[in-house]
């Protein structure tokens, strides 16, 4: 199997490789060659046992769609995107690289004749907006308010329909938001959400811009690299022509993250987020939703934890060494 992932530098995309350098498996078959591509160069996966090719390029750059699938790789994982804080106060940029990047990759794929390749879309919870019922069902539709929203629904659409015209064999998932992201903050409203945990656990102060009974929809950076895992071989057969799904995950409010915080790091870890209220951040997570019905996903076999606990645990095992 030949496997390209775009966005690759990303925390997703270089978790991905990683585990495929270390496997040599993707959803359970032999990955023989890898292809990453980031706006910057990835770093090429340490200790794989096949080639791997490393480069920098701007997917919505004429003829970049097609150098990325030159070597007609059978599962291309598109993750690269502009995150939805940076895509709202950049209109050009976010449309740009959100929308014409993924338009050029499927129609570089679609003028290849005989080629159909699994193509698997990171899409996002911003696809829905306000108002929706207190638990959106599988079939809810689509209601974006923020640009970012709007590119990742455009490139939902887009996937069913290449898919339904046989170009390619598409999955769409909507990426609950990722929680606790290693690293620095991104430019992702939600990246406070990683932040009120990953500061005080590393013992730094973090900065919490919205309300305590601000409620969300949450997975680890595991399960997210298990989603695309398991995507990448799934029968589709039965899939229809709705190709995109919303992934399972967790439900909580900040203050059940805060909770979950002190259950394993204390009052002092709790004392370290200090309340600064954004009015911005407030104003773009208000009209997200906070909870779902994944029961389409479940069926599928797509899994994700069931606490929030469990997702803290899974940050001190995997990225501060901490067996549970």
């Amino acid at each position: 199997m030949r496997v390209a992932i775009i966005g690759a530098a990303g925390m997703i995309g270089r978790k991905l490789a990683e585990r495929i350098a270390v496997t040599g498996l993707l959803g359970g078959q032999p990955v023989d060659a890898l292809t990453l591509v980031d706006v910057i160069t990835p770093q090429v996966a340490e200790n794989f046992a096949g080639t791997c090719d490393a480069f920098a390029a701007d997917l919505s750059a004429p003829n970049v769609a097609a150098r990325v699938i030159a070597d007609r790789p059978d599962v291309i994982v598109h993750l690269a995107a502009i995150v939805s804080g940076e895509a709202e106060a950049d209109m050009e940029k976010g449309y740009r690289v959100n929308l014409d990047g993924t338009r050029a990759l499927l129609e570089a794929i679609a003028h290849i004749k005989g080629y159909c390749p699994r193509l698997i879309y990171a899409s996002s919870l911003a696809v829905f907006g306000a108002p929706f019922p207190a638990k959106i069902p599988d079939d809810y539709h689509l209601t974006p308010l923020t640009s970012y929203g709007t590119q990742k629904a455009m490139g939902e659409l887009l996937l069913n329909d290449y898919s339904r015209r046989g170009f390619i064999d598409g999955i769409g998932i909507r990426f609950p938001t990722i929680c606790i992201r290693p690293g620095k903050p991104n430019k992702a409203a939600s990246s406070f959400y990683s932040g009120i945990l990953r500061e005080p656990l590393n013992g730094q102060e973090a900065i919490l811009p919205v309300d305590d009974d601000v409620r969300h929809w949450f997975a680890s950076p595991r399960a997210a690299v298990g989603y695309i895992d398991h995507a990448a071989t799934l029968d589709t057969s039965t899939m229809g022509a709705q190709r995109c799904m919303t992934m399972p995950g967790v439900s909580a409010t900040v203050g059940d993250q805060i909770e979950a915080l002190r259950a394993v790091a204390g009052d002092a870890a709790v004392a370290l987020i200090r309340r600064v209220p954004d009015p911005a951040v407030v104003a773009i997570i208000s009209g997200w939703p906070r909870d779902f019905d994944t029961a389409r996903a479940l069926s599928l076999g797509f899994r994700a934890e069931r606490t929030f606990g469990e997702i803290i645990a899974v940050y001190l095992e995997d990225e501060m060494g901490q067996k549970p």
